[in-house]
């Protein structure tokens, strides 16, 4: 059986992987925003091999997640699954970035950087990420007028090129990502048409499955089928530009190697 950590793994699809990762009988790590939403997860606590507590807007506490997890021990696999959607501003951070930068890319992207190398990453991002392309000029959104749902496309191709940079870079680790389609969780709402199962069902597989099928790295899935990702999150020339942002942004080095 595997350890797993899931990151934002209080509610919606986090909670829901970590339920079925643990009905199968492995070893799950959780992620808490904060100590009250960690003190509500009630026996799904009980059941966990630990506990990890930060937010991930701020890079300090970012930081202090991978310290904890690493203090832990190293995982098999890791679930990048925390994210927000559509913010109504730019917001700002401690560190002054963008709060949806922060979250959904930034922090996936640290705690790669920062967490022991595990077996696998997964990483969770959207078919609206297609349409995020163009974002090095202003990765920050310091310059451009605010556009929420371009920000999260943004990020989300962020998450899908770093899935494809890696599994370039760190050819012992499976690295893919994932769609899990518009989920009826409090993000996508109740009118969404995919059941919550159904959403994250192809990550675990991902995270945990000997079966050949998921055996392999720098994919894009959704669904259990492999499709294709945006042209710029294939392109070995964006992933490394991105990286490098992401490295001045932060402060954090990617390890070649």
């Amino acid at each position: 059986m595997a350890t797993i950590f899931i990151t934002g793994s209080t509610d919606g699809l986090g909670r829901a992987a970590a339920q079925s990762l643990l009905d199968q009988g492995h070893r799950v790590v959780l992620h808490a925003r904060s100590a009250d939403r960690a003190n509500a997860l009630g026996e799904l606590r009980s059941r966990a091999q630990g506990i990890v507590v930060g937010d991930l807007k701020s890079a300090a506490e970012t930081k202090d997640i991978a310290d904890q997890v690493n203090a832990i021990g190293r995982m098999d696999a890791i679930i990048h699954n925390a994210g927000v959607y559509t913010r109504p501003g730019r917001g700002t951070t401690p560190e002054g970035h963008a709060e949806t930068l922060a979250i959904n890319t930034l922090a996936p992207y640290m705690l790669t950087a920062l967490i022991e190398r595990p077996g696998r990453l997964v990483y969770l991002s959207s078919g609206l990420h297609r349409g995020g392309e163009g974002s090095l000029d202003d990765l920050d959104w310091t310059r451009r007028p605010w556009d929420a749902a371009k920000a999260y496309a943004e990020s989300k191709l962020h998450v899908v090129a770093l899935a494809f940079a890696l599994a370039r870079r760190w050819p012992n680790v499976l690295c893919n990502a994932v769609d899990p389609g518009w989920v009826r969780t409090r993000m996508g709402g109740a009118g969404a048409p995919v059941d919550i199962d159904t959403g994250q069902r192809t990550q675990t597989w991902l995270a945990a499955s000997e079966e050949p099928a998921a055996l392999v790295t720098g994919r894009y899935w959704h669904h259990l089928a492999q499709q294709q990702p945006a042209r710029e999150a294939t392109d070995p020339t964006f992933q490394e530009a991105l990286i490098g942002q992401l490295s001045k942004l932060t402060g954090v080095e990617l390890p070649e190697a």
